[in-house]
């Protein structure tokens, strides 16, 4: 009997598409990429949002900094609201992270403060103004006034006594730390791990940081001291201990800042946090969260490390290489254009985002609730993860697949023939695939229940049916595209664009806004749906609560979606804010989507050219042999669409299995999309 969950249960997506870019000498193989966006529960950024970041500080699970322009950027998780960017967003001089909540500081001393607020460490005491320093930790607040007075609120509201000469203050667990002008420390709060008894000579100290139960001070020498609770080693200063030029005190581990720009990482090593990324030089900043590190370098560029719970190390490469995306249970997946797996989550630690070895050659990622799945390039698949059902126990002959979903519980692969098969936990018959079980073209696994598409438009439901979820609406026309939400649900895209919804729909999820037309992709998360318009903009609706419906702005651009728990991914391809990889020529036509793939037995590319250019669209197949050419000439500048109804030259039926969709102009260079046609 598995425990109840209650949190963290959806459905992830189907394998939507890979686009490949190849240069003029195709041994190079560099791919036309995108970049992950995620709104909800845990917030994703682009690569942009890291172009010149200052100051930064980390939560329990979220890290934040300020933007060139002293704008506040947040990533990681947002369960509280603490990813919710403050309004107006500008102004800020220095910004600091608690728990689930954080504050900033404006230039004209007024403090910001936002997220969780269980313990009022949002509610700023009066008057607001005059700070000139803040500090955040758990649900502890410290603020300085430009007096030398310090103020405090949260959990923990202890003034010291005398409440005046500070010149620098920092926030701890359950303690507070202040530096006086001249040099020395004072310390209150809790204290029964000595964490407020700065040890003696008290003097020529000029930093100081405020760890969980431990406190950290900076001499002029140099040299750190260290104080407080110690059972994770973060009070043990490695030697050398000199040429320190500046802290910072996570819950249990430490960080210093070398003059030569190195860092030093000592205590908790449980998530890595104390393993520097090399190369370990050019740092002019640090920061440490609840088990996690952050750190600037000279060149501007960011470094994040540690645990990765809700993404809150993720820093995204400055130039995108991400081809496909899916949001799991409490987790996410991520294909790079080199074929490996980026994978970031998992705060419950069941394993699944530690990608087994070697991670490279896959063509496909599906993240389930608590396992992930993914596909090789000769059609075997991996499995890692929670395997309390299981999930991860992939059924013999583990080869030849061309497509793989995962639900919380339960897998779907779909083979070259058609034919689907299921593993892992089987309560409600959810493994239990409908006879005749041939011809099928594209899956989708739910919570309890699964959708698949056959190759001729129709649709076959089975499982949990208690809400009919899997009762697919009489009448209903031909589809190209299914989505089985978690909080039994059911979502179809009809040929004609738009989007039929069934089943449970106490959240709103079945109710698709209106127009509803022109959609060209779909999935389903929990409790709400995503729709991706043929323009490249996202569609929400159904359960909110996290602003997981709330597309991200500008909400243009993106080429495929995917819908978690409480949160949402998508991609922004090329033709948005994302680039291309280096070494390919600016303004080259480009394949903007393919929609559906897998293939049912006719699918749609769109493609662009920046400027009227001779070229070809053709298919090939995996062996590199042409197929079919769909067009052949001149391409006038602009939008363009092609169709390919899976015959070839001579208008004979192809036989299942992957291609390759080539566009190429007189320019220079080609742009190869991979589409998997089932039978």
């Amino acid at each position: 009997m598995r425990m109840t969950m209650t949190r963290h249960v959806m459905r992830v997506a189907v394998l939507v598409w890979m686009p490949v870019l190849m240069g003029a000498t195709p041994s190079v193989g560099a791919q036309v990429v995108g970049s992950v966006v995620g709104w909800g529960d845990a917030v994703v950024l682009e690569p942009a949002a890291f172009v010149g970041l200052g100051a930064a500080d980390g939560g329990y699970d979220h890290s934040i900094a300020l933007g060139p322009e002293g704008e506040v950027v947040l990533w990681g998780a947002n369960g509280s609201g603490q990813c919710e960017t403050p309004v107006p967003n500008v102004g800020f001089v220095s910004v600091a992270a608690g728990r689930v909540h954080n504050l900033a500081l404006r230039a004209d001393g007024v403090v910001t403060a936002w997220g969780g607020n269980g313990n009022g460490q949002c509610d700023i005491p009066e008057p607001n103004s005059d700070f000139v320093a803040i500090g955040a930790e758990r649900d502890n607040n410290v603020a300085l006034k430009s007096n030398g007075s310090v103020v405090v609120w949260g959990d923990l509201d202890v003034l010291p006594s005398p409440n005046t000469g500070f010149v620098a203050i920092s926030a701890g667990g359950h303690h507070y730390l202040a530096l006086k002008a001249n040099g020395s420390i004072v310390g209150w709060g809790r204290n029964l791990e000595g964490q407020c008894n700065v040890p003696a000579p008290n003097e020529g100290f000029v930093a100081i940081a405020a760890g969980g139960s431990y406190s950290l001070g900076l001499k002029a020498d140099g040299s750190v001291v260290a104080w407080g609770d110690n059972y994770c080693g973060a009070c043990d200063v490695p030697q050398p201990n000199a040429e320190f030029v500046a802290i910072a005190a996570g819950y249990c581990h430490s960080m210093g800042l070398k003059q030569d720009g190195s860092i030093m990482a000592w205590g908790n090593e449980i998530d890595g946090e104390c393993q520097v990324p090399e190369p370990n030089t050019g740092f002019v900043a640090i920061a440490a969260g609840y088990l996690h590190s952050l750190a600037l370098r000279s060149d501007g560029s960011f470094v994040a490390w540690g645990c990765n719970s809700y993404g809150q190390t993720y820093v995204p490469d400055p130039v995108p290489r991400i081809c496909t995306i899916s949001a799991g249970g409490d987790h996410a997946l991520a294909l790079r254009s080199d074929s490996s797996i980026l994978a970031w989550g998992d705060p419950y630690r069941y394993g699944s985002c530690e990608v087994p070895a070697p991670n490279t050659d896959f063509i496909a990622a599906a993240a389930g609730g608590q396992h992930s799945l993914g596909m090789k390039s000769d059609g075997s698949i991996v499995a890692w993860g929670d395997n309390e059902d299981g999930q991860c126990d992939v059924p013999d002959p583990n080869q030849g697949f061309v497509a793989i979903d995962a639900a919380f519980y339960h897998n779907l692969a779909l083979r070259p023939d058609g034919s689907i098969v299921a593993w892992g936990d089987n309560e409600y018959a959810q493994c239990d695939v409908p006879e005749p079980n041939i011809g099928f073209a594209a899956i989708s696994a739910g919570l309890y229940h699964n959708l698949a598409l056959r190759s001729d438009g129709s649709m076959a439901a089975w499982g949990d049916n208690t809400y009919g979820e899997c009762e697919v609406p009489e009448g209903s026309t031909r589809f190209v595209a299914v989505a089985a939400g978690g909080a039994a649900f059911s979502l179809a895209l009809a040929a004609s664009g738009s989007i039929v919804a069934w089943g449970y729909n106490a959240f709103g999820q079945c109710d698709v806004p209106e127009p509803n037309r022109d959609f060209v992709a779909i999935d389903a998360g929990w409790g709400h749906g995503l729709g991706l318009k043929s323009d490249g903009s996202i569609v929400g609706w159904g359960s909110n609560h996290y602003g997981q419906c709330d597309a991200p702005v500008p909400n243009t651009g993106f080429s495929s979606v995917s819908g978690g728990t409480f949160c949402s991914l998508a991609l922004r391809a090329e033709g948005g804010p994302a680039r291309i990889d280096a070494g390919s020529e600016p303004g080259l036509a480009l394949i903007k989507m393919i929609y559906p793939n897998p293939v049912l037995s006719r699918t749609t590319v769109l493609f662009e050219a920046p400027r009227a250019r001779d070229g070809s669209l053709r298919v090939f197949d995996v062996e590199g042999r042409l197929v079919r050419t769909l067009w052949q000439g001149s391409l006038p500048a602009g939008s363009h669409r092609a169709a390919w109804d899976g015959l070839d030259d001579q208008a004979r039926t192809v036989p299942a299995g992957v291609y390759l969709m080539r566009l190429e102009t007189a320019a220079g260079g080609a742009r190869v999309a991979k589409v998997i046609l089932t039978r």
